[in-house]
């Protein structure tokens, strides 16, 4: 509700959503007016006012194709709409679900072959545990019931995907976590990596630190590992060589199913249909969202492989105990065949690999130039700049100091110069940069360039706000 000390003028709409629309992880009592974006094209939004954005967060990571195709997919919509308007995947079935989750078997890697549909991210990390479960309990072993995940990484926000969410923030007002995690540390080498340490090194302490939370935990009560690909909280944090296939070897020694959550890097975002394929170590389960439909439509999925399913199949008594009624929506699957469909007719996983070179030279660059930009990390379009304080040895900035830069100054910065991302401070100070995967070269200058303007402005006011402060 607007009160009167929000003196900001706000059109009709801005101030509709301020009365009505409470904004998902975000400030509704600001006095600043929410950006209301009305339209997209290409990789570009435009706001109420048609003022031009660059999409550089892809819709939060989502908007795979950008804004280019609506036409299209309103037309696949308004076919399957007067096909099937709608039946549940409760014990029945229909075409667009079984040709879906054909197609999803076909793309993944090793045995991977079993699709259980969602509705999101968080749906998709609640599923994932529960089908662990379930099959722990089928082979003598219900005592399983402990998770390791790792620091500041975000697997979702409802109860359960939230016990295995390292972020203390999002957690601590909502009590005692449904699930017995233990956090480990998280693969951030700028910041991780001890004196006169490599990264085969660094790799190996992870990994034992790993083996102790099992050891510590009990290796015959841990149900399973999750972890990111690249792990987004944090800033874009790269696993160092070797780290994927020693956790699919704790895994095997223990008994424990791994879980990669590619939410985020799945379909697309680091140039492979899973982002742990580039990694190695194949997973048990997958999780995936965003992408799967490139946010034409809301939708989620759990890929499972056949070990992990073959309890639902060897005893025909024997009840898959979840579901969810919108799963696998006739209109969400007609959408995700031609998003994917799309993605081999345009060369959406080739023009992520063949411009990473190119993006991850220009992001270098600003690290190397601005003294604002301590770290440049990360894979395919799935990138974040590190903030820092060059001027002191402990360079991490103040809290005052994010405050100030990351939701005072920068958003509005950004808007002015036309990106929209985040800046982010779940672990570290971060700026994100997601663009959409159809983004060519000249798209990619034009996101680099903004950054560096706006961040080179972002370090004379940071400056001058410690010399007032």
């Amino acid at each position: 509700m607007r009160t009167d000390t929000m003196l900001v003028a706000e059109t009709p709409s801005q101030a509709a959503a301020r009365d009505h629309l409470l904004l998902h992880f975000a400030r509704n009592g600001a006095a600043a007016p929410p950006l209301v974006i009305e339209r997209g094209e290409g990789p570009f939004v435009f706001d109420e006012h048609g003022n031009r954005y660059l999409d550089a967060l892809s819709g939060l990571f989502c908007s795979q194709l950008g804004h280019s195709f609506g036409e299209e997919m309103g037309q696949v919509a308004a076919a399957a709409l007067n096909d099937l308007a709608f039946t549940t995947i409760w014990g029945s079935a229909h075409p667009a679900a079984i040709e879906l989750s054909t197609k999803i078997a076909e793309l993944m890697p090793g045995d991977l072959n079993h699709v259980f549909f969602t509705n999101g991210g968080s749906e998709s990390v609640e599923s994932a545990w529960k089908l662990v479960r379930m099959f722990h309990a089928a082979n003598g072993e219900p005592q399983r019931v402990k998770a390791i995940a790792r620091d500041r990484a975000y697997h979702g926000v409802t109860l359960g995907a939230l016990s295995f969410t390292g972020v203390p923030g999002y957690k601590e007002q909502f009590g005692p976590p449904a699930v017995d995690v233990t956090h480990v540390s998280n693969t951030n080498m700028y910041r991780g990596l001890q004196d006169g340490e490599d990264e085969d090194a660094f790799c190996a302490r992870l990994l034992q630190e790993v083996e102790d939370a099992v050891q510590a935990a009990g290796p015959d009560e841990v149900a399973m590992i999750i972890a990111e690909p690249v792990q987004n909280a944090g800033g874009c944090l790269v696993p160092p060589s070797g780290y994927w296939p020693g956790l699919r070897a704790i895994a095997d020694r223990h008994g424990i199913l791994l879980v990669a959550d590619e939410v985020i890097c799945g379909f697309g975002r680091l140039g492979d249909w899973l982002g742990s394929t580039r990694f190695g170590g194949a997973p048990d389960l997958v999780t995936t969202a965003k992408g799967i439909t490139s946010a034409y439509a809301p939708m989620g999925a759990v890929i499972a492989s056949d070990r992990v399913v073959a309890p639902l199949y060897d005893d025909p008594k024997r009840t898959l105990m979840h579901g969810i009624t919108f799963a696998g929506h006739p209109l969400a699957a007609a959408i995700s065949l031609r998003n994917l469909e799309i993605f081999e007719r345009e060369g959406i996983l080739e023009n992520v690999r063949a411009m990473e070179p190119y993006l991850a030279s220009r992001l270098n660059d600003l690290q190397a130039t601005l003294p604002l930009v301590g770290d440049a990390r990360g894979a395919g379009f799935f990138w974040a700049l590190e903030l820092v304080d060059e001027t002191r040895d402990d360079t991490r900035l103040t809290a005052p100091e994010r405050e100030f830069l990351l939701r005072e100054y920068l958003p509005a910065r950004l808007m002015e110069a036309g990106i929209v991302t985040r800046a982010d401070d779940r672990g570290d100070a971060c700026l994100h940069l997601a663009p959409p995967l159809i983004s060519d070269r000249a798209i990619l200058d034009l996101l680099v360039d903004r950054v560096a303007d706006v961040l080179s402005d972002a370090h004379i006011a940071l400056t001058d706000w410690r010399t007032k402060a």
